[in-house]
This record gives C-alpha cells, structure tokens and sequence, in this order.
C-alpha cells in the first residue's frame, strides 16, 4: 500500500462543549462549524495514529492517504455490492463539504512490526488531542506523525508488508471517491479524488460484532405451518433465557416474548459442499425470509430491520416489543477469514452481515478535497 501523509482539519475543541453533539451534528453543520472556527488545520503534512479507548480495550489505527489506484487494482478489497443511489448521495455531500469527513475504515493482517513500531511512538510522544464521548463511555485520541524519516519508516513497512486490505466500514465512500476519480479527474484538476482517505486497522484492533435481524409479517403467516417449515431446516430448542448464539450456525428466535435456539442441520449444511463460505446471513435469507416469509428482494424489501450487535438483547427485545406481527433473529458473528475469504474471490456478504468495532466520529479528522 502506498501511504501519504496530508494536512488534516481537527476540532477545536475550546470551542465545543459536547463532543457527542459535534460529530452528531457535523455532516449537517460542517461547512458553518469550519467558517466560525470549530476546526483546525495541520500546518504541515502528517500521519495520524488513532486510537479510541472504550470499557473493553483499545483500538489502535494509522489515518493517511492512499492512492484510489489501489481500489482500482482490487487491492482495496470490498465485501459489500453498493448502491448508486447512495453513491450519488455520497457525490453530493462531498461536493457540499468540499472534504470528507470520516475515513473508511480499512482492515488487513495483523504486521508485529507496525504495531510495535505504533506502540513505541504512543509512549514517546503526547497526543495532539484526547476527547471523551460520554454516551459511548470512550476516549478518542490522535497523535500526529511529521519527523520525514518516521514518515518513509510507515511508508517502507506498508509497502513491504501489506499488499491489500479489506474494506471493514465506508464501501459507499469509498465507490464514491473511485466514481469522482473517473468523472472529474480531469475536468476539475483542483479537487483531489487520487487518493482515499483511509484508517488502517490490522485485524487484531478490530471487532466484528453481530448484524440482527427483526422481520415483520408474522400475523400473515399460519404459526403451524411457520414450525413445520423451520423444523425442516433447523433442530429447535427453547431457551430458558434470551442469549446470543454461541457459534456459527446456531441462530436464536425472539417470537412472542419466547427465545429458541435454531441449529442448522448438519444435512443443509451437506448441500453447499466442503470449500463453499456458509454464512448464517444467507442461511436466513434463503430458508426462512425467502421460503418463509416470501422476502425476494432483502436490499429492498421495508419488513426488515437490521439492528447492530452494540445494542444487545436489549436492541432486538425493543425492536420486536409487544407486536405479534414481529420476530427477531440474532446471528453469530461473521468470521474475519470468511469476510476476506469471500472479498478475494471478488463475492459479497449480505447486507448488513458486519458490525465493526471501533465506529469513527464524523468530523475528528477531516480531509479537504480542495485547499
């Protein structure tokens, strides 16, 4: 990967009393927060070290600039298919902001080196900014990385070392920018769309959480046929309290106020064959969803909701409430190795089959497209 560094805007945050209210309200009050002086910009061009702190642990990544080539070259590597409308929304925002204004989050192999080599510069430098998040119970902190020679240090070990990642959050942002390239490259020379704006995190500062879903229609469906057709596909077992499924390819059942385990019979399994990626996600879609529930179309269809695995039991539970006409579905994670599996042979996921953690604020490191 080809690493650059850029003179990014940062908060000012003398003048923000609430974080959490800033990076909410930043895609809709970004240019009025820069014209009255809520950002900050770096004098020089850096790299920037990343790192947020939540209850659980922390999350260290490297921001800078890499060449939108890369995408092009299938180094940049996407799991999720993106849709034009989004994309045109996307155009659209950036061209309203004249930047970007959240890095896509990308993710490659865990590299001892860059880490140790992070690690060590965290405990000999003091950080540009440190925030807190109150709803989110976490701590944001940037250090900035301008001496040249630990600049080329970054840039030599991410050239030797890695020679693709994987798009874990931002496939729309980044489709947009590759879009942007190809349109206005060369009619408007002054904007930069050569590069992505991009935070590296290897694999082991991550984490996937589960993507659940609440699906509605439930009154449409006669409840004996609903057990008879799930029996055929999966063994069911009732819980005697909610919990999340404890590996792949147990998926559990919210449906009237009653929680079941439904594992997968090993004979569907069976039927994909030894080297074929099952996921649970399509497991759902295609069993229950679609055989169930007559769901054709998951990208489009309103009787879904996806719900983050951040929210819990308690998310789904809220989602489904008193209705008779709603049931939830809580699926396993998703393997790393599956979702890089997949994106190397150039296969999508479902939508809304990842939830990576950590989640970047909108506005804490923003590139501008135009100087």
């Amino acid at each position: 990967m080809k690493l650059k560094p850029f003179p990014a805007l940062y908060p000012n945050f003398d003048f923000i009393a609430s974080p959490d209210a800033f990076c909410n309200d930043a895609k809709e009050s970004f240019r009025s927060f820069l014209d009255h002086g809520f950002f900050e910009k770096m004098p020089n061009d850096a790299l920037y070290i990343y790192q947020i702190e939540s209850r659980k642990r922390k999350h260290t990544g490297l921001i800078g600039l890499n060449e939108v080539e890369d995408f092009f070259a299938g180094k940049v590597k996407k799991h999720e298919k993106t849709l034009s409308e989004r994309e045109h929304q996307q155009m659209q925002l950036f061209m309203q902001w004249n930047a970007i204004l959240k890095p896509v989050l990308l993710t490659y192999p865990t590299v001892p080196a860059i880490n140790a080599w992070l690690e060590n510069y965290l405990q000999a430098h003091p950080p540009l900014f440190s925030t807190r998040f109150v709803r989110d119970e976490e701590t944001h902190r940037v250090w900035t990385v301008t001496n040249p020679s630990d600049i080329r240090l970054l840039q030599e070990l991410f050239s030797a070392n890695i020679h693709g990642v994987y798009i874990a959050d931002g496939h729309h942002r980044t489709s947009t920018v590759a879009l942007l390239h190809e349109r206005l490259k060369d009619k408007s020379p002054e904007y930069d769309f050569d590069h992505l704006f991009c935070a590296f995190f290897s694999v082991d500062q991550l984490d996937i959480l589960d993507y659940n879903r609440v699906v509605s229609g439930l009154k449409n469906i006669n409840p004996m046929q609903f057990a008879i057709k799930l029996t055929q596909h999966f063994t069911i077992s009732p819980l005697e309290e909610a919990r999340k499924p404890a590996c792949k390819h147990e998926i559990i059942l919210l449906i009237k106020k009653e929680w079941y385990s439904l594992q997968v019979k090993p004979e569907v399994l069976e039927k994909y064959g030894p080297d074929t990626v099952v996921l649970d996600a399509n497991l759902l879609n295609e069993l229950v969803l679609r055989d169930i529930f007559g769901i054709a179309d998951i990208r489009t269809d309103t009787r879904i909701t996806y719900i983050e695995g951040s929210k819990g039991l308690e998310g789904i539970k809220k989602s489904v409430g008193k209705s008779a006409d709603r049931v939830g579905f809580m699926l396993y994670p998703v393997d790393i190795d599956d979702m890089m599996g997949l994106a190397d042979i150039n296969e999508s996921l479902p939508p809304k089959s990842t939830y990576f953690e950590p989640r970047m604020k909108s506005g804490m490191l923003v590139k501008l497209l135009k100087s």
